[in-house]
């Protein structure tokens, strides 16, 4: 059994003071700090080294987690380049035509979001849906509250939940655990099918009565309501998915008028935008795609080939890395971070190519723009992951020895003291030996770590639990970081929380987030109970 000293009860206390601070909707950056300096201080006996172990603990994290941050932010600078084309528009424009109908207009919006959301998360994704689908939508007979819910669950929710294409949360789930990162991702992606299945089916029920029958008058009465000034909640936390990622919700081209847009296309090519009023169609409402596109440029020629090229490119990269997950064959090159790597691989030649598409003389320019917004991006929705990271870093016996400055070994390994390791141990005789109600506690705690509004800031949390109680509860940590992951960013992703990215989702549906929240309530917790329950007896 391992002596429990002072440090290790003080990073306990930390532990309990940062779930404290998630319930009540308050920034946990203070806490994770103050308890890293605290739990460093009464381990070495020196202020010096828990100053420290303050930078430390964040330049660790940082270390660790750079190449996530950099995939962000060259997916974000393509879908940047991809904007200015004209060419984020045209990916989602043939769906348009499918959506005939109330119902036939789910099921699109259902789709369209989550693959959109797979491959360039939902950020962007929900003001590109807000601005071509969402309309045709209400006028098909969806209620708005229907919108905002099919959109939150496809996208903040089950593709979010997973993030199988860009791999954030399961690098940082399994970064955490001490496992790796494919095995976590390949089980969070079965589990937040099920739940986006459980939570669709029970949603549709309960919607398919009030669908309403195709009119003009929907849509009109839908375009006289407020939009984002009805849900705005003022004491939103400015974590992660939360009020950082809805400030540029808000700034976001789809959200701006056209005279706006067309002026920073101008300025920022030094060409003279052509201008096209946009008319409404048919009755629909719906400006045709050359009308969406009618600031820039471009010739559509171009915007559609790149419209086309992206998709395929990414749809390429899954059957790939399908393809050698099922057979397990090849030369094993492709292992861990490479299919991380190839994601932001793509995205940089595409920024390039879509910035020389846009203009030649202005290539150069265009290209680092591009890279810079998505780097201050990444920054901006996923900075707050480093010192909350760096808590729990100091935590596991693979980085507490960097952070607190303990000297090598003679094999010039860096071992340091286990905090989380040693408790769980110490504790294990209290702990049930029961696989189910080990894999609730962690969903519980995922979704409790969740109510901060982030989504992603309680994953090292989670994996941290993952990696020590898989040894005691009979339960993997791949399965039980897969798990905790589910519970952390269904819940704070944007789908249970009013705080989170869902007061996007309600401004675009134009619909009360609190409403909106109580109506995925339900659904969702169904569906992360299922799952659990399923990767329990599936997974084990």
């Amino acid at each position: 059994m391992p002596d429990i000293t002072a440090a290790h009860w003080i990073y306990l206390v930390g532990i309990v003071a940062i779930l404290v601070t998630m319930i009540y909707r308050k920034n946990i950056i203070v806490p994770a700090v103050s308890f890293t300096f605290l739990t460093a201080l009464v381990f070495s006996g020196s202020i010096v080294t828990g100053l420290a172990s303050v930078f430390n603990a964040s330049l660790v994290a940082a270390q660790e987690l750079f190449n996530i941050f950099l995939i962000i932010a060259l997916v974000t600078g393509m879908l940047g380049a991809l904007r200015a084309l004209g060419a984020d528009k045209r990916m989602v424009a043939p769906f348009r035509g499918v959506m005939r109908n109330a119902h036939l207009s789910w099921w699109a919006l259902i789709v369209v979001t989550y693959f959109i959301s797979l491959f360039f998360w939902p950020t962007p994704a929900v003001p590109l849906i807000g601005a071509v689908l969402i309309p045709v939508a209400i006028r098909a007979g969806l209620r708005p509250l229907a919108v905002g819910f099919t959109v939150a669950i496809a996208g903040q929710g089950m593709a979010l939940s997973s993030d199988y294409v860009i791999r954030v949360a399961p690098g940082l789930s399994a970064k955490s655990a001490g496992v790796s990162a494919d095995a976590v991702a390949n089980r969070a992606f079965v589990l937040s099918l099920i739940v986006g299945a459980v939570a669709i089916g029970i949603g549709y029920a309960l919607e398919f009565r009030k669908m309403r029958t195709p009119s003009q008058q929907w849509l009109d009465e839908w375009e006289a309501l407020d939009s984002l000034e009805g849900t705005k909640i003022d004491d939103s936390p400015t974590v992660g998915h939360g009020a950082a990622l809805r400030e540029e919700m808000v700034d976001d081209p789809a959200l701006t008028s056209w005279s706006e847009r067309e002026h920073e296309h101008a300025h920022a090519t030094g060409t003279a935008a052509t201008t096209t009023m946009v008319e409404e169609r048919g009755g629909a409402g719906v400006a045709t795609m050359e009308e969406l596109t009618s600031d820039t440029t471009v010739s559509p020629g171009v915007s559609k080939a790149f419209a086309i090229a992206v998709p395929v490119a990414y749809l390429a990269l899954i059957v790939y890395l399908a393809y050698r997950t099922i057979n397990k064959s090849g030369d094993g090159s492709l292992v861990g971070g490479d299919a991380a790597a190839l994601v932001g691989g793509i995205a940089a030649v595409f920024i390039f190519l879509g910035a020389l598409a846009e203009g030649r003389r202005t290539f150069l320019e265009r290209s680092a723009e591009h890279v810079v917004d998505g780097l201050v991006f990444a920054f901006k929705a996923m900075g707050v992951v480093i010192p909350i990271a760096g808590f729990f870093f100091i935590g596991n016996g693979d980085f507490a020895g960097r952070i607190l400055g303990v000297a090598p070994g003679a094999d010039g390994a860096v071992a340091g003291p286990s905090f989380l390791f040693d408790l769980v141990v110490d504790a294990q005789n209290y702990i049930p030996q029961n696989g189910f109600v080990t894999s609730l506690g962690i969903l519980a705690i995922g979704v409790v770590a969740g109510l901060d509004g982030s989504g992603f800031s309680g994953l090292p949390l989670t994996g941290s639990l993952a990696g020590t109680l898989g040894h005691v509860s009979g339960v993997s940590p791949e399965t039980l970081a897969a798990v905790g992951q589910m519970g952390n960013i269904w819940s704070g992703g944007g789908t249970l929380v009013a705080w989170s990215s869902l007061i996007a989702v309600a401004g675009f549906a134009r619909v009360n987030v609190l409403e909106l929240a109580r109506m995925c309530f339900i659904p969702v917790m169904s569906g992360l109970i299922i799952a659990t329950v399923v990767a329990v007896a599936v997974f084990g």
